[in-house]
């Protein structure tokens, strides 16, 4: 049996794959939401990147999950890809949706679109958290109105530690099965890091026709795309 491990992004714990796991489960598969360290019913845990890695590979431990699909949207991508790296033969694919991806010696803050110094700038006043968008940032992702709603109401602040510490990977990103999901409302082309590692013949893209919060927007598509990935 399949076993999905499904970590959400920035300021998001396992509620945001509420309407993703029923129907995994209903497929027959292991559904597995994952709530980081920091964040959402786990805030106020110290939590860096490394806390975030040892989450997930702890919970694909403690379950003793095999045939697994490990699948990290957005900052989540940089754990995730590390984490699975450390299951070893566990694993079966890694999905990246919509995702940054770990880049060795590299953080999450190094390819700020604003540059890394501004992002820590912005960590500093915030008192070490990056906090949450408002919900008129999440205009133009393909989200209804109540579904901004629900994740305004949702979101906490995230740790910072966890964006500024760089990743480490012992080999090529692109060695591992990997499928890469692109929400084309966020941007039509995945970023450099990303167009590299789909070079390997172990990757594959999916496009979707949405904003950056799939799980939210377009949620049965999303996970049809996920049970695709068992091929």
């Amino acid at each position: 049996m399949t076993d999905f491990v499904l970590v959400a992004g920035a300021w998001l714990g396992s509620w945001a794959w509420d309407e993703v796991v029923p129907e995994l489960r209903a497929a027959g598969c292991g559904a597995h939401a994952l709530t980081l360290s920091g964040v959402a019913e786990r805030q106020g845990q110290p939590a860096g990147q490394r806390t975030h890695v040892e989450d997930i590979v702890g919970e694909v431990e403690r379950l003793d999950l095999r045939d697994v699909v490990l699948v990290g949207h957005s900052y989540a991508g940089i754990p995730v890809g590390q984490a699975a790296e450390r299951i070893g033969d566990r694993l079966a694919r890694v999905v990246f949706v919509d995702s940054e991806i770990p880049v060795d010696g590299a953080s999450f803050a190094a390819n700020w679109w604003q540059g890394e110094e501004r992002f820590e700038a912005g960590l500093a006043e915030n008192g070490g958290f990056w906090q949450p968008l408002s919900a008129e940032e999440y205009d133009g992702q393909g989200l209804s109105s109540e579904q901004i709603a629900r994740l305004a109401a949702g979101a906490t602040p995230h740790p910072g530690a966890s964006l500024t510490e760089p990743a480490v990977l012992t080999r090529p990103l692109g060695e591992l099965p990997a499928t890469y999901v692109k929400c084309l409302l966020d941007g039509p082309e995945p970023n450099d890091d990303v167009a590299e590692s789909l070079k390997s013949e172990r990757w594959r893209l999916v496009e979707m026709d949405t904003g950056h919060w799939p799980m939210f927007s377009q949620p049965h598509e999303l996970a049809r795309i996920l049970l695709d990935q068992r091929r």
